[in-house]
């Protein structure tokens, strides 16, 4: 009596899927906020990809507008700017293009937003000290086109400097 020969067992060699663009990318733009030098090979080692595949997400987010640019994180202290102030900007006017034109091209404000409530703006302003926003605020800031009421609210000490994105994107109720 003779045995039937079977063929050995055939390894497996199913891949295993990839994960969801959006998951992917995801990681990839947690990791590249968390550490933007990486190189694309160690991003992709971080996100599960090869490097070609990464650069390539990388290059479709870039063009997508995801990715707006790569910077450095700047310490204001060592650069002798230490107050960091807040100012709400009512206008007298609809001279909201011009205001905003004006804003765009002032260096020492870091942000501006839309506002709904008693102010029509809100501006985030960084300068050496009290001397300096007290200067800004008379010389420049109330001299903007339409500008009728200023409030500022001074920021004594920075308890959290800015979060990554890709934290606020898994917090939003949306997204649970």
């Amino acid at each position: 009596m003779t045995a039937s020969r079977r063929p050995p067992p055939r390894r497996s060699r199913r891949r295993v899927p990839p994960p969801p663009a959006r998951d992917l990318d995801a990681r990839l733009l947690a990791a590249l906020e968390s550490d933007a030098r990486l190189s694309f090979a160690e991003l992709g080692e971080r996100i599960g990809l090869s490097k070609t595949p990464t650069w390539a997400r990388v290059r479709a987010l870039e063009r997508a507008g995801t990715i707006t640019g790569y910077r450095a994180e700047v310490d204001p202290g060592a650069l002798g700017l230490e107050l960091h102030a807040f100012v709400e900007v009512r206008l007298r006017a609809a001279q909201h293009a011009e205001f905003e034109t004006a804003v765009l091209h002032h260096p020492a404000v870091l942000e501006c937003f839309t506002t709904a409530g008693q102010a029509d703006y809100l501006l985030h302003v960084l300068v050496g000290g009290i001397g300096d926003l007290d200067a800004l605020l008379r010389d420049h800031i109330s001299r903007l086109p339409g500008v009728e009421r200023l409030a500022t609210t001074v920021g004594m000490k920075t308890i959290k400097r800015r979060a990554r994105i890709t934290d606020c994107a898994t917090w939003t109720p949306r997204r649970r």
